[in-house]
This record gives C-alpha cells, sequence and structure tokens, in this order.
C-alpha cells in the first residue's frame, strides 16, 4: 500500500533536502502551527487569559513577532533603529497586549517579521557567526535551530491554551 504525505508539512517534504531545507522548513512549519491557533477566535478570545501569568493566544504571536525580528534582521541586517531587546521587562512587555490590538494586526506584523526574516536567513551562510550581545558569537545555524525551538515551545503552548478556549487541538 503506498502511503501518501500530507503536502502541508513541510518537514516530511524536506526530508531529503539539504541542511538549511531541513531548518527552515521545521521553522516554517511551527510558524504555521502557530498561526492556525488562532483560526476562527475572535478577538475577546485570542486575549483571553486561562493561566495564572499573563500568557494569551495572542500575547504568543505578539512576543514571536520581537523575537523573530530580534534574531534576524537585527542580529544579522539591521536597519536604522533596530534594536536589540535583552532585559527581562522587554521579554515580558512582548506578551502585554494594548487596547487596541487585535488578531488582523498582529498576525500581519507576524507575517511581516517572518518574511523579513527568511529573506535575512536565506542571505547569508549558515556557518556564517555574528556577535551576540549575551552570548558572545552565534552561528546562523544556532539562530535558525533557536528559533525552532522558542516558535516549537510556544506553538505547544498555544495548542493548550486553544484547546482551553474552545476544545480544539493539534497541529493541523
Amino acid at each position: 500500500m503506498e502511503q501518501t504525505i500530507d503536502p502541508t508539512l513541510g518537514p516530511v517534504l524536506a526530508r531529503t533536502g539539504d541542511e538549511r531545507a531541513v531548518l527552515t522548513s521545521f521553522l516554517d512549519f511551527h510558524r504555521a502551527v502557530l498561526l492556525r491557533k488562532l483560526r476562527g477566535l475572535s478577538d475577546a478570545d485570542a486575549r483571553r487569559r486561562l493561566v495564572p501569568s499573563a500568557t494569551t493566544l495572542l500575547g504568543l504571536v505578539k512576543h514571536l513577532t520581537m523575537v523573530e525580528r530580534n534574531w534576524f534582521p537585527t542580529l544579522l541586517a539591521p536597519e536604522p533603529g533596530d534594536v536589540y531587546l535583552t532585559s527581562e521587562e522587554d521579554a515580558v512587555a512582548s506578551f502585554l497586549l494594548g487596547d487596541q490590538e487585535n488578531v488582523a494586526g498582529i498576525v500581519e506584523a507576524y507575517e511581516r517579521a517572518c518574511a523579513r526574516s527568511r529573506a535575512v536567513a536565506a542571505s547569508v551562510d549558515l556557518d556564517h557567526v555574528v556577535p551576540h550581545p549575551q552570548l558572545g558569537e552565534v552561528s546562523v545555524r544556532w539562530i535558525l535551530v533557536h528559533l525552532i525551538e522558542e516558535t516549537a515551545r510556544h506553538a505547544g503552548h498555544a495548542d493548550i491554551l486553544r484547546e482551553l478556549t474552545d476544545g480544539e487541538c493539534g497541529a493541523l
């Protein structure tokens, strides 16, 4: 019996690809999973606090928008005004939502940040090393692996929050 592969699963399609294809497909998969957690939710549901911390579905996406900007463009191809955020206060604030922020705006900002990250990451070799304000030096390979870990971890948080919201769970 021939096994079929769901074409939406980039990591499966890249299973024999080169290192960059594998890394970027896993990162893009987890980015997409995160956004799927918001699909069909109202702004109120996406903002709802369901755990003791300030973590919300929408706040997770806002936080990962900051993470995308921090790691790829700011470290590898900074533009005027780009500042690498390093404090605990910056990290906590990246989850907090302003009164006017909504699903559409935060999703749009996240998609723009991911597109910029993809372009920047694609423009440099995996072995390219840059200074990091806290870690010394990091390679593009290390940044990609770190972003896979960070995005996957928060996608898991989002899955739990979505399940608590309306019972829906799973990667797809």
